[in-house]
């Protein structure tokens, strides 16, 4: 499809985290202030990238696709995310950026799938158990390992599965997440810590998905744009990468913890709460100095500081696991664990990978060249899952608080 190759080409210089990247020096500057008692709030500069062309192509792209067609409607809603990120770019920094946001990564008291709970709900739960149970230090007993070190494992690793490619890991000292991918390179931060423990969770989220399906979905001999990172399916990408360390056994209740604060963090910017008491917030939680800035600054990214506005891409994390996890069992109920393989084939959401199953199963779209090795041994994800929908009628609650557990 023409559309398919106009939308690829059209979106190469749209970079969201870069376009709202804040200089290493406002960390520097803002705990000089706050550790002298005078904090005062940064004042990021933001290069509002012209975009102009971009939208009127991508608009362009959109009036000309066939929404009636499986793949006229993944070009169509894919280039209106892109349209949406360009709008919340062109705005970044002022109030108007936020309702972008919020239209593309929703918002923390957005409902989870399949219950009538928030995302703030399940964050506050993750909360309550993790500090409930984490009873020792974070990686306690759990080696260092440095950036370069782990990058060099990280190559090795990835060799095992990226057979007809080869994905490079770059120490960038600059990166404001601990790690970041695309399809043929990932980033880790320089100048910190790592632990051991780092290269399962970093394999299997950002390798084993992010690379993975970018990889995947350039692969596609027809259709190329299901390898692009567009902003309607971060979700996914984070669900999902965020089940492959759940299923892996790569998490651990801090993880949990750290993505939990973030969303509570990002309700309180939207209810009012400033930069400077966001920091405060994840101190007070146990977070570094160092990390309570750059916690703080994912929840700000492009937004005003002074509170009431947030850059709410953080929210996707929990929702994402959660519809993963959700779909994923729909699947084995319903006898249709094809629809897991069709989900690493590219970038999609869950819609896509239904709208887009009678394709792939007709050969016009092609099979995941990659898969993660959760999803290569297909009875380890469906033993998981079988346990997991049983497991969840039985209801803790109910049972007495003296239950004699056999072994007790």
């Amino acid at each position: 499809m023409a559309l398919d190759a106009r939308l690829v080409a059209a979106v190469k210089t749209i970079r969201v985290l870069g376009s709202l990247s804040w200089p290493q020096s406002a960390q520097a500057s803002f705990l000089q202030a706050y550790r002298a008692g005078r904090p005062r709030l940064p004042a990021p500069q933001y290069r509002r990238p012209d975009y102009h062309a971009e939208v009127a192509e991508l608009e362009a792209i959109i009036t000309a696709c066939p929404d009636d067609h499986p793949i006229g409607a993944f070009v169509s809603a894919t280039a209106r995310s892109y349209v949406l990120v360009c709008r919340l770019l062109q705005h970044a920094g002022s109030a108007r950026m936020t309702p972008f946001s919020i239209e593309l990564y929703g918002r923390p008291g957005d409902p989870l799938p399949g219950g009538r709970v928030t995302n703030v709900d399940a964050a506050r739960h993750f909360i309550e158990v993790s500090r409930g149970y984490v009873h020792v230090a974070p990686h306690s007993g759990d080696p260092v390992i440095s950036p370069e070190a782990l990058a060099a494992v990280l190559r090795e690793r990835m060799a095992e599965v990226f057979t007809g490619h080869e994905v490079n890991v770059v120490v960038d000292p600059a990166l404001v997440s601990r790690a970041a991918a695309g399809a043929t390179r990932i980033r880790l931060r320089g100048g910190i810590d790592f632990h051991t423990s780092d290269i399962e969770q970093l394999l299997q989220h950002e390798a084993f998905v992010h690379c993975l399906t970018a990889l995947n979905g350039r692969e596609q001999s027809r259709f190329r744009s299901l390898g692009l990172g567009a902003p309607r399916t971060t979700g996914m990408q984070e669900g999902l990468a965020t089940f492959a360390e759940l299923i892996s056994g790569a998490i651990d209740l801090t993880r949990l913890e750290r993505i939990a604060l973030r969303i509570l963090a990002i309700q309180q910017a939207l209810d009012g709460a400033d930069f400077i008491e966001i920091f405060r917030f994840f101190v007070t939680a146990g977070q570094s100095e160092s990390e309570s800035f750059r916690s703080a600054m994912r929840v700000f990214r492009g937004a005003p500081l002074t509170g009431g506005y947030a850059f709410t891409k953080d929210t996707v994390y929990l929702h994402g696991l959660m519809e993963v996890h959700t779909f994923l069992r729909w699947c084995l109920r319903h006898q249709r664990m094809n629809l897991a393989r069709y989900l690493l084939a590219g970038r999609m959401t869950i819609d896509d990978v239904l709208q887009l199953a009678p394709l792939f199963e007709d050969g016009t779209l092609d099979a995941p060249r990659y898969l993660p090795p959760w999803l290569s041994r297909g009875s380890t994800l469906a033993g998981y899952l079988a346990f997991a929908v049983f497991a969840n009628n039985i209801r803790l609650a109910e049972l007495p608080a003296d239950h004699p557990f056999p072994g007790d």
